[in-house]
């Protein structure tokens, strides 16, 4: 018996398919088994460095446009305090959330974009430039710690995780606790000496944790994670950018106030 044929053109021009529907003459090497198919169409695609290179960029693209929308409308403060608010409820619910929720994570990015855009237009106003410098400030940091990771030279080992992880969220409890008694440890009144090396404190364990987001990228990438994983690390990075990004512009703030 003749072997049915499909109409179906795109069948007709995939030569693999279209092997396995001529008659069986033989085993052949080409024609893919039912366990193959099943394979090929139900194993999700393999999250790659390039999907969290990808994703990490759109995230960045949303917030410097959101941001640079904010400061065009130059809306008020109540706002842009309203949009820092829901950015760390968005950051704490997918920082918890076991199945990443891609559409939470753009919304985090939107809502920093107002915050952010908000705030560099306050300094922007009283320090002209200081956005600028902190962007490139910024930039120059992430690159190298990556230079750094890359080369070997940092390495996210048990010790270096343990003392990054601890002395970060220390020095953050610090600075809350700080504010919410009124600057009663006077880190944060001004260009003082404390202030100073407290906000670099800051700085260095913010840049350091990049390294353990490095490295969980390649791990995820050779246990062969889905895809859909790389939105993960590349809100990971983000949330470690806005961080940097904010205490390396409150530092240049303490620089250049007289």
């Amino acid at each position: 018996m003749r072997a049915m044929q499909s109409n179906n053109p795109v069948f007709q021009r995939n030569e693999t398919l279209a092997r396995s529907m001529q008659p069986a003459t033989g085993f052949s090497p080409g024609t893919p088994s039912s366990d193959d198919l099943a394979a090929m169409y139900q194993t999700p695609q393999r999250m790659t460095l390039d999907d969290v290179i990808v994703k990490t960029g759109l995230l960045l693209a949303i917030v410097v446009g959101v941001g640079a929308a904010t400061w065009i409308a130059d809306l008020p403060l109540g706002m842009v305090l309203v949009a820092a608010l829901v950015g760390f409820v968005l950051a704490m619910v997918n920082i918890f959330k076991k199945q990443i929720s891609v559409p939470l994570v753009l919304a985090y990015a939107a809502a920093q974009g107002v915050f952010l855009g908000g705030i560099s237009a306050l300094y922007n106003g009283q320090y002209r430039g200081i956005v600028v410098q902190a962007v490139i400030g910024t930039a120059v940091i992430f690159g190298a710690v990556l230079l750094g990771y890359k080369s070997g030279k940092l390495r996210a080992t048990p010790k270096f995780t343990k003392v990054v992880t601890f002395g970060l969220i220390g020095m953050v409890v610090v600075a809350l606790l700080n504010m919410v008694f009124g600057d009663a440890l006077g880190i944060s009144g001004g260009n003082t000496g404390l202030s100073i090396l407290f906000t670099a404190g800051l700085i260095v364990f913010g840049a350091l944790t990049f390294v353990m987001d490095f490295d969980s990228a390649d791990r995820m990438v050779a246990a062969g994670v889905p895809e859909k994983e790389s939105w993960r690390v590349a809100f990971g990075l983000l949330v470690g950018l806005v961080f940097l990004y904010l205490n390396v512009l409150r530092m240049l703030s303490y620089l250049q106030n007289d």
